[in-house]
């Protein structure tokens, strides 16, 4: 089994819900995103691409973890924190085992897509929220999304895809020639994020 998601980049209009979805259901600290959507035309949320008069051009870019088949984080990691689920190809994070090295962060060619906790984790609201069971958030590890690890060992799909108001998100087994997904990658052109490296994104941009 290979869990991939892959991303319509026609269908996304750039609304921020999947972000949202993502924090809610992992209930992720406050001022930390798994999920961050960007624009191709610089670092500033809804930026456009071009310069005026000429003709501007507004491209989406959702970005999280992409959950590599050959992930950097997981050959650096010293204590075995970041794994590769190789049930699922979900990778994931042991908070429990992990030392705050972040070394995950620097081998990862994919900027911004992990956080450290610096402090104890604060939430806007004075209560825990979202999945059951979920592991509780801590000081000084690192984080990053989970492909909702929680939902898909139930068969769910993520938060992310669930809320996605343009359709735009699709979840499945890529080892399945009969899953959406595996059909949407052979019928459409689709990019990965960086493939020079060499880490074989789960994550794949239809365009």
């Amino acid at each position: 089994m290979h869990y991939v998601m892959v991303i319509d980049l026609k269908r996304c209009v750039g609304c921020h819900t999947c972000a949202l979805a993502c924090k809610a259901a992992n209930n992720v600290p406050e001022g930390i995103a798994w999920n961050r959507i960007l624009t191709d035309g610089g670092d500033e949320p809804d930026t456009p691409s071009g310069q005026f008069p000429d003709t501007l051009a507004m491209q989406y870019m959702p970005v999280s973890c992409q959950h590599c088949e050959n992930p950097a984080c997981v050959k650096v990691c010293p204590v075995g924190a970041t794994y590769r689920d190789e049930e699922t190809g979900i990778v994931r994070q042991d908070y429990d085992k992990c030392i705050g090295c972040r070394m995950c962060i620097s081998a990862c060619p994919y900027t911004g897509v992990r956080s450290f906790n610096w402090e104890e984790p604060k939430y806007a609201v004075d209560m825990t929220f979202g999945d059951a069971n979920i592991p509780k958030h801590q000081k000084h590890v690192v984080e990053k999304c989970t492909f909702c690890y929680q939902r898909a060992a139930k068969g769910e799909t993520p938060a992310c895809m669930e809320l996605c108001p343009g359709r735009a998100r699709f979840w499945g087994d890529l080892d399945d020639p009969n899953s959406d997904v595996a059909k949407m990658i052979q019928s459409r052109s689709y990019k990965q994020l960086l493939p020079h490296e060499g880490t074989k994104p789960s994550v794949y941009y239809l365009v």
